[in-house]
């Protein structure tokens, strides 16, 4: 019987952690029903787990805030992995074929996974990419049911610290099943990305909190993919070590500013901070973030001209003016990026920018959460018996009818006998009175 479906995922930013459960129902209609974030400090750093019992405890908060909201008990979730390790590494596997036979997407899986059990140096095999198919030595874009006596297929393995995934590991281990990890970075590209800039070539970037997330894509193929340790808190502690203010502050001054990054605007200061000064550090430390990213087009062996298209997304990206400036600086077109358009989100106030990726891991887990499964044990409540207003008297049951008693011949005679005597009595009585009367 089918039954709606609940999603669970799960998202380790390098601000923050978020959750959200997402409600799929049997005719494919999936919507976000509740988000709940934990702000922290020391525990994660450029997004590796740094602190794993308080970066447990953040996820418990998370989930319990959830499970209150829906009256469940969350068994598994979707976990996205990112942070500062996350790269590709390009790699190459070949395989002799047998030429009477058909190239079938099960070869190709297997060849693919067979290729992802080599090891890199210090790092390990999160998941596994194919860029490029040549059969016979000759690129082709699907090879399935093609022959040919060899097959060539160029990869991407994305990559990371072997204790990123370790840590992720340790965290959930309060009773919450992970179901399946997801690389936040490519989850975000399928999930946001359209056909045309798949297909152009296009650079989606994800400006963080300490992390700046670089991933290229050309030919409908994800090519590059690179995690910077740059972000916006970088630009916030420039503000702090320069003008000697708080992060909370430096923070809000930041983000007020009237777009710092344009010199022809003029800026009011802000909380007694000179902004022209603020301005100067936003502008050098931005400058330096986008250089970094710029550079990236070239490490991947491309250029300009061969991006159609950069994507915009993340808290950082919500500077003011900073769209216009990687535009001008990499000559490419600029857009911002937003949610999955299969994802309905009606509640306004989570529907912002940097929750795009946690709304990509719900939009991921959807698609691919089997059939009759759910994230989520709803609490089942049994009835208790019922109760009418007046219940109905049971009836009495008839009494027997008390028998007779026997009749004792004897007391009856002595009645008569008794009866009689009086009887005379009173006669005799009368008739005395009688003769008084007459005389």
């Amino acid at each position: 019987m089918e039954s709606t479906q609940y999603i669970v995922a799960i998202e380790i930013g390098s601000s923050k952690i978020v959750g959200a459960i997402a409600e799929k129902s049997p005719s494919g209609y999936v919507q976000v029903i509740h988000l709940e974030e934990e702000k922290f400090l020391d525990c994660v750093r450029w997004g590796c787990i740094q602190n794993v019992e308080s970066t447990k405890g953040c996820i418990n908060n998370i989930l319990k805030k959830l499970e209150n909201r829906i009256d469940g008990s969350i068994k598994d979730a979707y976990v996205g992995v990112s942070g500062r390790s996350v790269h590709t590494e390009a790699a190459e596997v070949s395989r002799n074929l047998d030429s009477t036979r058909a190239i079938t997407d099960d070869i190709l899986d297997k060849i693919v996974k067979d290729s992802a059990r080599e090891t890199i140096r210090n790092y390990e095999i999160i998941e596994t990419v194919p860029c490029a198919y040549y059969v016979d030595k000759n690129e082709t874009k699907n090879p399935s049911g093609q022959f040919g006596s060899s097959i060539n297929i160029k990869v991407n393995h994305i990559v990371a610290k072997p204790t990123i995934k370790l840590n992720l590991e340790r965290v959930m281990s309060l009773g919450t099943r992970v179901k399946n990890y997801l690389v936040t970075p490519l989850v975000v590209g399928e999930e946001i990305l359209n056909d045309t800039e798949l297909s152009l070539g296009c650079m989606l970037v994800d400006i963080g909190a300490e992390t700046t997330t670089v991933s290229i894509y050309k030919d409908g193929a994800l090519i590059y993919l690179i995690t910077l340790p740059l972000g916006g808190r970088n630009i916030t502690r420039d503000i702090v070590n320069g003008l000697a203010v708080l992060e909370e502050t430096a923070e809000r001054v930041k983000k007020n500013i009237n777009n710092p990054l344009d010199d022809n605007v003029e800026l009011l200061n802000i909380e007694d901070v000179k902004s022209t000064d603020a301005a100067n550090y936003i502008k050098a430390r931005t400058g330096e973030i986008i250089a970094n990213i710029n550079q990236q087009i070239a490490y991947a062996g491309l250029t300009a001209g061969d991006l159609h298209k950069i994507v915009l997304i993340g808290g950082g990206a919500q500077l003011q003016g900073i769209a216009r400036r990687i535009e001008d600086t990499t000559k490419i077109k600029v857009r911002m990026g937003s949610y999955p358009q299969s994802l309905n989100i009606l509640d306004h106030s989570i529907n912002r920018m940097e929750y795009i990726q946690i709304f990509s891991l719900l939009a991921k887990g959807a698609q691919i959460i089997p059939e009759n499964q759910s994230c989520v044990q709803r609490h089942n409540y049994e009835d208790g018996p019922t109760m009418t207003s007046q219940p109905e008297r049971p009836e009495r049951p008839a009494q027997p009818e008390k028998p007779a008693e026997p009749v004792d011949e004897d007391d009856d005679k002595k009645k008569k006998k008794n009866r009689g005597f009086l009887w005379r009595m009173r006669d005799r009585m009368s008739s005395l009175l009688d003769e008084n009367d007459e005389a």
